[in-house]
């Protein structure tokens, strides 16, 4: 179900963005490095030295002194000068910037305008978007003794866009070896290249993938096509292949496509016997997305997904890291306008493929009141009503049934459903039709206090409900809410406090305790269940309508505790949170109830400096006394040092009973400890270690080593990696990658978050990667 919340973000980002956005593109904010470097020498003219920085939304200069003249618009910067402007890059020792255009002028500078470094002489603006230079040197390589160069009379700069170069010539490191009067190479786009990564893998064998990518017109005047051909050869599992599109449509949207198949000869090379695995096997993705603005006071959004696949694996077996990402991808159709104070969504969801258990949703249509005000009252109003034909389609796997009883049976109905069939539970299917409204009343009293009641209520139809072995006739609920949401906010600073261990220059507490009360006096637990409560080990909202599991709305009657702490403190980039910290439990006020208090949570982020944080995350049992959840990890990337190290550990209990389906399921937890290491020894060389071992077990369930080296314009990589799954054979790969500086397949070190980029099929990250 798609979160309120996320649409009054949506509503209040686009309101928030429209009204100011140019206003504070234009908005700069100069600083020196310390009280003594900042001088008015008046006319608007003010003067900096010992160090500084310029910085609005979009832009940012640092500088050794600078004069700024107010009325002009103009910073004149000297020493050691940077300009980011809009990503682009500028370095020098004399500039003269445009604040208002981005114009830039210099004597000497260097500029990085991907894929290229340049250099040269006497830059000045044509206008806000063209640069021009003279005696410029264009290289992609970024050594400080490149060995191609382009050295030209003048060069024209439009950053992003495009690079002229006139009287150019090539050079070999000293040696000219090639002339052109006049050069010019697109900014925007890669050239059409081909790409090979060969390699190991215990259950491919000897492996080959190549893809070609293209760019370009697709002379239809409605945007570009973006392409890639894929023909891959796994010794032990066959010949691949397939298209990638990317279709850039301009006003109509963007849409892309891709299909892939395999004829795999040995499909259960990783051990795992399981349905529908054939030698046949492909899948195949569609993506479309419309964004407009019908008038100033209106929005629209259209979106459709597909994905198709011939078994639930075939992902997973050739194209890991997306598998990782999403491992049952769906499949839907989504139109959404967005007014003012409202929003009307509209989706159909059907299912294409039976092995994964999806509610059909044909069709299910939303009308949202975002909080509004109640004429000139103190009263606001918000709502939800929807409607909708559904039905709960299980998977059609062979899989044993366990359940037997409606009390642990996904169903829920209150009926004993026994489904003997080899393969899933009964479907069924019904219409619903659902309303919710709700006023509050925000006040703040002796003016640190914030009290908003709330009041509401909800009434839900329920059609006759069909399936194989399922019937009821219509049925109806009515359900009241209230309840209270009390918070204030303290803080007190500290402006003498200085450490230089932990980089403190005054400190600031700030205390925010909450109580978020909540009352549902009944609500009926036998209606069809569409949008069910899935397990989780994080706490759940507890108001409306952040709480959208409508079918699974159970009478309350709790009191959220929650105290938040935080410790902040100035730093170079600005005000950084030292401590975040906050602690909340749920008490449940229902007489008679054995153990009042839910699990105790406990989140901290902790930045003893701005290149290390500490993460935590806990979850302790009150009744039982014991720890059910425990997320730590530790990110250390000094600046200056070319090395990130990450530690981690993560535990999770046995036999967690949020996750126990039937009595006596037993279910493996974790105690987990992974590190993953990058380190770049010199210009030359880097290396990524990463490991992943489960103490419970003994077993490194992951162990992957990269080796870097930089060959100028070109990076190569060398990856090994070691994975063991559980009751799984050992799969061993061993994989070499080479990318072109200019235009690379994959950032350095990102082995380290995807490692199926580099040891799956190639295939360039298309709008399709999210779904």
């Amino acid at each position: 179900m798609k979160q309120p919340w996320l649409l009054k973000l949506l509503l209040l980002w686009v309101a928030v963005a429209c009204a100011s956005q140019a206003q504070q593109d234009s908005q700069w904010h100069l600083n020196g490095l310390n009280s003594q470097s900042w001088a008015d020498i008046g006319s608007g003219t003010n003067y900096y030295h010992l160090g500084g920085v310029a910085t609005n939304q979009s832009s940012k200069v640092t500088f050794d002194e600078a004069t700024q003249f107010e009325a002009a618009n103009l910073l004149k910067l000297e020493g050691d000068v940077t300009i980011l402007d809009h990503g682009h890059i500028w370095r020098g020792t004399n500039f003269i910037y445009n604040t208002t255009n981005g114009e830039v002028q210099a004597a000497r500078f260097k500029t990085v305008q991907e894929p290229y470094s340049i250099a040269g002489q006497q830059m000045g603006g044509v206008s806000n978007k063209v640069q021009t230079a003279t005696n410029a040197v264009i290289a992609t390589d970024d050594y400080e003794k490149p060995i191609f160069t382009i050295r030209a009379r003048a060069i024209t700069i439009a950053p992003g866009d495009y690079l002229e170069a006139h009287q150019a010539t090539l050079y070999l490191g000293k040696t000219p070896i090639f002339y052109w009067p006049y050069y010019r190479r697109s900014l925007k786009q890669h050239p059409n290249n081909f790409e090979f990564a060969p390699g190991y893998r215990s259950q491919f064998g000897p492996y080959l993938f190549s893809s070609y990518n293209w760019y370009g017109s697709n002379g239809l005047g409605l945007g570009f096509v973006d392409g890639t051909l894929h023909l891959d050869e796994r010794e032990r599992r066959g010949l691949a292949g397939g298209p990638d599109f990317a279709v850039h449509l301009g006003n109509w949207g963007e849409a892309a496509f891709r299909y892939y198949y395999a004829h795999d000869v040995d499909p259960q090379a990783d051990g795992i016997v399981a349905p529908h695995l054939g030698e046949n096997r492909q899948r195949s993705q569609f993506y479309y997305d419309l964004y407009s603005t019908s008038n100033a006071n209106a929005m629209g959004n259209i979106k459709v997904v597909a994905n198709y696949q011939s078994d639930p694996l075939v992902v997973r077996d050739f194209f890991l890291g997306q598998y990782n990402r999403n491992v049952e991808p769906a499949t839907f159709g989504e139109g959404t306008e967005l007014w003012h104070n409202w929003v009307l969504d509209g989706m159909a969801q059907p299912r294409l493929v039976n092995f994964f258990e999806t509610v059909e949703r044909l069709p299910d249509v939303k009308l949202t009141g975002l909080r509004q005000e109640v004429g000139n009252s103190p009263i606001y109003y918000d709502s939800e009503t929807s409607a909708g034909y559904y039905e709960r389609a299980f998977s059609e796997t062979n899989v044993p049934l366990y359940l037997t009883n409606y009390n642990m049976m996904p169903n829920g109905f209150g009926y004993d459903v026994t489904d003997t069939r080899m393969g899933g539970y009964p479907n069924y299917e019904a219409a619903r039709a659902d309303t919710f409204h709700q006023f509050t009343m925000p006040e703040n009293f002796f003016g640190w206090l914030n009290v908003t009641p709330r009041i509401g209520g909800r009434a839900t139809y329920y059609g006759d409900v069909d399936g194989p072995q399922i019937h009821t006739n219509q049925q109806g609920r009515g359900i009241f809410n209230t309840g209270a949401d009390v918070s204030f906010r303290a803080w007190r600073v500290y402006a003498d406090t200085e450490s230089d261990l932990l980089d403190v220059h005054g400190l600031k507490h700030i205390i925010e305790p909450e109580f978020d009360y909540a009352y549902i006096p009944t609500a009926s637990s036998h209606v069809p269940q569409f949008d069910y409560q899935l397990p989780t080990l994080r706490l759940l909202p507890i108001d409306f309508p952040d709480y959208n599991s409508i079918d699974s709305i159970r009478s309350e009657n709790v009191l959220r505790l929650m105290l938040r702490n935080k410790w902040q403190t100035k730093r170079r980039d600005g005000i950084e949170d030292v401590v975040n910290w906050a602690v909340y439990t749920d008490w449940n006020l229902t007489p008679g109830t054995n153990n009042p208090f839910s699990d105790l949570y406990n989140d901290l982020d902790f930045r003893p400096r701005s290149w290390i944080t500490f993460n935590s995350s806990t979850r302790y049992d009150l009744a039982d006394t014991r720890w059910r959840e425990a997320i730590e990890r530790v990110f250390i990337q000094p600046t200056s040092s070319g090395m990130s190290l990450s530690l981690g550990y993560y535990y999770l209990m046995n036999n967690d009973p949020e996750f126990q389906t039937y009595p006596g399921q037993s279910l493996a937890g974790h105690n987990q400890i992974d590190v993953s290491l990058y380190y770049r020894i010199n210009e030359n060389w880097g290396v990524h270690i990463s490991e992943r071992f489960e103490a419970q077990n003994g077993v490194f369930q992951e162990q992957l080593y990269s080796i870097y080296r930089d060959l100028r314009s070109w990076t190569a990589a060398m990856t090994f990696r070691v994975d063991q799954g559980a009751g799984q054979p050992t799969d061993f790969t061993v994989g070499i990658t080479f990318s072109l500086k200019a235009f690379p397949r994959f950032k350095l070190n990102s082995d380290s978050d995807r490692p199926g980029q580099i040891l799956g099929s190639i295939s360039r990250p298309t709008l399709l990667d999210d779904y």
